[in-house]
């Protein structure tokens, strides 16, 4: 189904070479949009340009989240080459399978430096463009995690709060601006999210959490998510049941969830 909301805008993708990303590409190359996409990895980006309907409408930016001069450069660059940014898609970020006791301070800093510090610089630097056009859209892919905390996420978890906390205050300031902003709550999604979570020392963990392997297929996630950005949500949750029931027992029953979660691993 062709949604106009995408025609011929400008959609720059972070985190863009695999997982959610790279699904929310190709979902969007369909609608005829024209994709900035970024990551580290040449040949994963390389992949995910092959895959479009319309590689011809994708350029390929390399580009770390943990780096935050890079981040200004590029961001200003690009901004420059292409007069402005329809919509931004805050989709990079990393996990964290280990114990807060076990876990080197260098592992928090990398997971707030990618999750929440690189998410907003960007943002910040491709606001002011938005606002001065009164047209724009800024997405941001959280997780369940951001509303509630788990087991062996601590860092993760907190990361992905402070994105709600921001983006939440960032839109009461700018209501009437012109500028929409979208947070996008995942439960588990069928992706590498587990395979390249930091562990203690911050080498990644080379596993899939049973959970992660039975979650919703990335390619579902993303036509879901397109149809329901489209609409202008300020607030978008794509997860199963469980992750679905933890976010109401957060919210109604929070003592229970307390003591149902206490205790238990990643599956």
């Amino acid at each position: 189904m062709k949604i106009p909301y995408y025609k011929n805008k400008i959609i720059w993708i972070t985190g863009a070479s695999s997982g959610i990303g790279k699904a929310l590409a190709i979902e969007l190359s369909k609608q005829g949009a024209y994709l900035l996409l970024s990551a580290r990895s040449i040949q994963k980006l390389e992949e995910t340009k092959s895959a479009l309907t319309y590689p011809e409408q994708a350029e390929i930016i390399l580009l770390d989240m943990s780096n935050s001069e890079q981040i200004s450069n590029i961001t200003s660059n690009t901004l420059q080459r292409h007069g402005h940014i329809d919509i931004l898609i805050n989709n990079a970020g990393i996990s964290q399978r280990s114990l807060t006791l076990d876990t080197d301070m260098d592992v928090y800093h990398k997971l707030m430096n990618i999750n929440y510090f690189g998410v907003i610089q960007m943002s910040k630097l491709l606001l002011p463009s938005m606002i001065s056009r009164q047209n724009g859209h800024i997405i941001t892919i959280t997780s369940v995690n951001g509303k509630l905390g788990s087991y062996m996420k601590s860092g993760y978890a907190g990361s992905k709060h402070a994105l709600h906390g921001f983006f939440d205050s960032l839109r009461a300031e700018i209501d009437g601006s012109g500028v929409d902003i979208t947070l996008i709550t995942p439960g588990y999604v069928q992706t590498d999210i587990s395979m390249n979570a930091l562990t203690k020392d911050g080498t990644p963990q080379k596993s899939m959490d049973s959970n992660t392997a039975k979650g919703i297929p990335a390619s579902v996630f993303a036509q879901r998510a397109i149809k329901l950005i489209a609409k202008g949500k300020a607030e978008i949750i794509i997860a199963g049941g469980i992750e679905t029931l933890g976010l109401y027992m957060k919210r109604f029953w929070p003592s229970m969830l307390r003591k149902l979660t206490a205790g238990r691993r990643e599956a």
